[in-house]
């Protein structure tokens, strides 16, 4: 882990309020996986006092370009909306756990599902697949026309199915209305904690399946236990938790159990 102060490049709104941020740095593409997450200082001040967690969606060839998505929504985020190009962030990176790009190999395929703002941090792993000679399909869900957004930016890595809950774009429904008959050696996915609960019953558990967790954090550095989730019965915890900010948030499909998770000392949604 390493503080940086980087430089605002641009931060603009594509979709009902989702920012795109793209920051400038000097990124060590061997410590940033995909999947790994950032923890973002939104104020200047102490006010908010906590950081916020987010994913990595892209960082350039590079290495000199990173784009965060994230939703504005919150004290935080929305303060984070207000900056401007050329202002400076502070933040904390690279955090967690990362994707199992060995998982799949060259001419298999990889499915990936997100949800809402779970979708930018699998347009980082599918780049990378890629660029390794997997094939990728992608099925992306969200709430209406107005919520969607990297649906271009995913059909230049592959197929893609978008699911709406409302029908206004793509097809109606959700992720999991659009699974039947798509045929993949690796799943990777990221989302609400309703969707990720959703697929563990579709997906044979001799799948190789990953996820990334989303759960509002504290520390990031596993210290706080605010992000404390409850473990699957095959997951081997001395503690009887894991965090999400330290053993996640990438772990396999079946590792977290969703009927009853623990509530941190804060459990609102991680976009606030």
């Amino acid at each position: 882990m390493i503080k940086h102060l980087l430089k605002i490049k641009s931060n603009q709104e594509i979709a009902d309020k989702i920012y795109k941020l793209e920051l400038e740095g000097d990124y060590n593409l061997a410590e940033f996986r995909p999947g790994r997450f950032l923890h973002i200082k939104c104020s200047d001040g102490i006010d908010p006092l906590l950081r916020r967690p987010m994913s990595v969606c892209n960082i350039d060839d590079s290495g000199k370009l990173m784009t965060v998505l994230y939703r504005s929504e919150g004290k935080g985020t929305k303060l984070l909306a207000a900056k401007k190009a050329g202002e400076s962030l502070d933040l904390l990176a690279p955090l967690g756990t990362n994707f199992n790009l060995d998982a799949v190999k060259a001419g298999e395929t990889a499915l990936l599902i997100g949800g809402g703002i779970g979708v930018p941090p699998l347009y980082y792993l599918g780049r990378k697949l890629k660029e390794r000679g997997v094939k990728i399909i992608s099925v992306l869900g969200f709430n209406s026309k107005k919520d969607v957004f990297y649906e271009k930016e995913f059909s230049e890595l592959g197929k893609v199915y978008v699911t709406t809950v409302d029908g206004t774009h793509g097809k109606k429904g959700f992720v999991t209305d659009a699974l039947h008959g798509i045929e993949y050696q690796a799943l990777y996915s990221c989302g609400p904690n309703v969707m990720l609960k959703a697929l563990q019953p579709l997906i044979p558990k001799e799948k190789k399946a990953f996820i990334s967790i989303e759960e509002r954090m504290g520390c990031g550095v596993g210290a706080c236990l605010a992000c404390v989730c409850k473990p699957g019965p095959d997951y081997v915890s001395e503690t009887g938790y894991l965090r999400a900010c330290t053993e996640g948030p990438v772990l396999r499909l079946w590792d977290v159990s969703f009927e009853s998770n623990y509530s941190g000392v804060i459990s609102k949604e991680r976009s606030d």
